[in-house]
């Protein structure tokens, strides 16, 4: 499996996908929202909402289009994320392959006034706080949600203002995502990304034309330097 080694200043992290699997609590949610909108099709919806806002996803699939109504309605599925994972045998919000050895390695540069990544999540605050914590993974202090931003993924500017929270270029940020519309929104926000196949085939994160592609982070190591991250990534070919 052949090896690259690349530096960056700052890491920018998506969250579920890429630090975590809310897959069981998702299916949860969204069979839960069926019963108040029961045109919903769960299985098309999973396939197409991965990535995207959950204001946003309402309002393509449920037909919110009151943004106040859209924001309680996200408030109510992020909270059943959480407490549907673990219902009728379902294994919970759980943290993915080889985040835990590269958060041993970071999990002490996430702090101000010089932190070394971010978590750029298309989630609400609320709940990425919550599924972070499910996972035992930390809350960095450059910490973007759906809310800091008025356009969200594919649009650049969650990883924008990541980098900007880092004080950093965002050419000198490697994304990591799972989702197309989130290595789309790194790459138009200048970073290069980084690809895990956790959630998409390859063929749907190919089309997004990521820097890299890698099966998920356990083919990647990363290492605190004196002015950055020094990332290998074993690549997926």
């Amino acid at each position: 499996m052949p090896a690259t080694t690349v530096h960056f200043d700052v890491i920018l992290f998506d969250m579920d996908g890429t630090l975590v699997d809310s897959t069981a609590g998702v299916v949860g949610a969204w069979e839960l929202f069926k019963q108040k909108y029961p045109g919903l099709d769960v299985t098309a919806v999973l396939s197409s909402s991965h990535g995207v806002r959950t204001v946003e996803n309402l309002r393509i699939h449920c037909g919110i289009e009151d943004p106040e109504e859209q924001e309680r309605e996200a408030t109510r599925f992020e909270n059943a994320i959480v407490s549907e994972s673990t219902k009728n045998g379902r294994e919970g919000i759980i943290m993915l392959p080889g985040v835990r050895e590269i958060m041993q390695e970071l999990e002490p540069f996430a702090k101000h006034p010089n932190p070394r990544w971010a978590i750029c999540t298309s989630a609400t605050r609320t709940y990425a706080s919550a599924a972070l914590k499910k996972a035992s993974i930390p809350v960095p202090d450059a910490f973007v949600v759906s809310e800091d931003v008025t356009k969200g993924k594919p649009e650049p500017d969650p990883y924008l203002l990541g980098a900007k929270k880092c004080g950093v270029d965002p050419s000198r940020c490697l994304v990591v995502e799972d989702a197309p519309a989130g290595v789309r929104s790194g790459k138009a926000a200048g970073c290069k990304t980084l690809a895990l196949l956790t959630s998409h085939s390859r063929a749907q994160v190919e089309a997004a034309a990521p820097d890299f592609i890698v099966k998920d982070l356990s083919c990647v190591t990363m290492k605190k330097t004196e002015d950055g991250v020094e990332v290998t990534i074993n690549t997926d070919n």
